[in-house]
């Protein structure tokens, strides 16, 4: 126990920085004369380090210590965290010891197994505003059940809680993690100065007699003292730290790992972009508004389409490939040129439903739904693999499928799947969708598992957190709409129920995220029941979107929607709106009829803000160019397909 009784400074951010460099992941900046670390690893993994390190005598963290951390912080956004550190034991994802910033607030969170029934326990410090771009101090006194902080030497906030800190909490086989808790998910995005832990004493007297409290240090990298470490030569800096903003102006330039840091103004959009390492990330920019909408063009296709997919080929191009009703001439494959789609390639297909773009490492494949038989009598819908050197797209696996109505691509623990939904055999609705794995050493996809499906129309792939889930919209099992539909979730190798949500004749699945909300929109394209009474309007039917339930684990609804014979849901952004557009098909008496974008208002949900004229509409993609924002939708009733530009302010 007298091994454990070490009042020595433990300085945990010089255990990340290497002797004589800087670790992958980890920067220099000197901001208003103060020199911090910035942390950008790819692999948080990597700015972690056994926690024996620092406990060299004892395998117990301290019962009674002080944490210093010496910080500039960025503004983080609301409903956000941003970990300084972590310790973590090496087979749990759960947190033995952390501190994380929040706007306004500061958690310390710490595992007591004696108490809680094994439960985390958070202490939370109310405003505490340390977003104002300088330097601050922070001194956390840990106490049994009283923690106190104290920063920048003003008065103390202490708080006292139920549970006290653990007597004798284990780091066998724990790690400190600098700036986050494992994963990528929360990275702390400031500067970090100083990260120590005192145990065994308050460290504020020690800290706070300092003249620049801000910058108050108890122990620091050498790589950060004031006067740099030079080497033998005494010529070259052993380690060189960034003072100096530098902004490019004009068009958009590299962002790579040499611009990583830089800023980039954007004059026509007023835009002040930073790199990080690969994308332009917006610190500061006028936002654009959807204000109306207008024809951009009208595309004629091969026959009535069912379904548009729109993807990109790096280095080649922005394409949009259709799902063509006739077999011939097929379905087409249409090129983004001049800012309009021309004819690419066309593709024998057979009364196709719709196209699934993905990619498996360098390679690409396009999958279409194939609904009804080749000239042979054959059943089969196909994948496509682009051709580098022909640059078109050439057959590479034919799947026999069943009135295929969609293809979803996802990859899982680093493996690649393909799903298809097979609609019916025959007359016979309830049969199985087959779940396909990618096998590398083969290069074709073999059947992974079966899932029994009534009518199906779509699959969607969808993850939270480190869940995958997979909804099957179920349409019809020959007797009525009112169905059914699943949400299945991966457990131990294999897709199982998670939820089921009755529907009407449910024929697409939408998810996307506003904040950290999590939302499922259904189409619900009609409502009918043998048995039952014929209804005024089969068609006139409510769609309704779903929200995750964290505390209750499940999807529960939020709002529903009135809509007429729903196909399609499409969520799209355009700066800080969110938008959802229904592809309406049909409303009992014509194919003529509006289909609605509908604008997401907080507390309001989602309301119709435009109503676009179309015609059997079953399909809505969205997509991005350097000229502007677009909306294509299909027409499965005319050989007309129509580009929509979106209008901004």
């Amino acid at each position: 126990r007298s091994l454990c009784v070490d009042l020595r400074p433990l300085d945990i951010l010089s255990e990340v920085v290497p002797a004589g460099g800087l670790a992958r992941g980890l920067r220099v900046f000197q901001v208003q004369g103060v020199r911090g670390l910035q942390l950008a690893a790819a692999w948080p993994r990597a700015l972690g380090f056994p926690a024996s390190r620092l406990f060299v005598h004892c395998d117990r963290f301290p019962e009674e210590f002080s944490i210093i951390v010496t910080l500039r912080v960025l503004d983080v956004p609301a409903k956000r965290n941003e970990y300084i550190f972590t310790l973590m034991a090496e087979e749990s994802p759960s947190v033995l010891v952390g501190l994380r910033y929040a706007p306004s607030k500061l958690h310390f969170l710490f595992w007591s197994q004696e108490r809680s029934s094994g439960w985390q326990t958070r202490v939370t410090f109310r405003n505490v505003s340390l977003a104002d771009s300088r330097w601050h101090t922070l001194v956390l006194a840990v106490s049994g059940q009283s923690f106190s902080l104290t920063v920048d030497c003003s008065s103390p906030k202490d708080v006292v809680v139920e549970t006290p800190f653990p007597a004798s909490l284990s780091v066998k086989r724990a790690r400190f993690y600098l700036g986050n808790r494992r994963r990528r998910k929360g990275l702390f995005t400031g500067l970090l100065r100083q990260l120590v832990l005192l145990p065994g004493a308050d460290a504020t007297p020690r800290i706070c007699p300092a003249a620049n409290f801000e910058a108050a240090t108890l122990s620091i990298p050498a790589v950060l003292q004031d006067v740099p470490v030079k080497s033998a030569s005494n010529e070259v800096l052993k380690y060189p730290y960034e003072t100096d903003m530098k902004v490019t102006l004009g068009s958009r330039p590299p962002c790579t790992k040499q611009e990583k840091a830089q800023f980039w103004f954007n004059a026509p959009r007023r835009g002040l972009y930073l790199c990080d390492g690969s994308t332009w990330i917006s610190m500061l920019e006028a936002k654009q508004r959807l204000d109306y909408v207008e024809e951009h063009q009208s595309l004629v296709t091969n026959s009535e389409t069912m379904g548009i997919e729109v993807f990109t080929i790096p280095k080649v191009g922005l394409f949009a490939a259709t799902a063509n009703r006739y077999t011939p001439p097929g379905s087409a494959i249409y090129k983004w040129t001049d800012g309009k789609f021309v004819p690419y390639q066309n593709i024998p297909t057979y009364q196709a439903q719709s196209w699934k773009y993905f990619t498996i490492g360098k390679k690409i494949f396009l999958a279409v739904a194939n609904f009804e038989q080749n000239d042979r009598g054959q059943e089969f819908s196909v994948i496509y693999k682009w051709s580098h050197r022909k640059e078109k797209f050439i057959t590479h696996q034919r799947i026999t499928t069943h009135s295929a109505r969609d293809w979803e691509a996802f990859v899982i623990e680093g493996e690649a799947f393909l799903a298809v939904v097979n609609h019916r055999e025959g007359n016979n609705h309830n049969i199985d969708s087959v779940i396909y794995r990618w096998n590398p050493r083969t290069g074709l996809f073999e059947t992974n598992q079966t899932i029994p499906t009534s009518g199906a129309y779509d699959w969607e792939f969808f993850t939270i957190g480190p869940y995958s889930f997979l909804a099957v919209a179920n349409t019809f099992n020959g007797t009525s709409t009112k169905i059914y539909s699943h949400i299945y979730i991966w457990l131990r190798g294999s897709f199982q129920l998670f939820q089921s949500i009755l529907t009407f004749g449910a024929a697409d699945w939408e998810v996307f995220h506003i904040g950290d909300r999590v939302f499922l929109a259904v189409a619900n394209s009609h409502s009918y029941d043998s048995g039952m009474p014929v209804p005024s309007n089969f068609y006139a039917i409510n769609s309704s979107i779903y929200e995750l339930n964290v505390t209750a684990q499940m999807f529960v609804k939020f709002q529903d929607l009135l809509t007429y014979s729903a196909l399609d849901w499409e969520f799209f952004s355009m700066g800080d709106d969110s938008f959802l557009v229904v592809a309406n098909s049909f409303d009992g008496f014509t194919f003529s009829v509006n289909s609605i974008i509908y604008r997401w208002q907080g507390y309001e949900g989602f309301v119709a803000v435009h109503h676009l004229p179309t015609v059997g509409c079953r399909d809505w993609e969205a997509f991005n160019t350097t000229e502007g924002s677009y909306l294509i939708y299909s027409s499965a009733k005319e050989p007309l397909s129509k580009v929509l530009k979106l209008k901004t302010t």
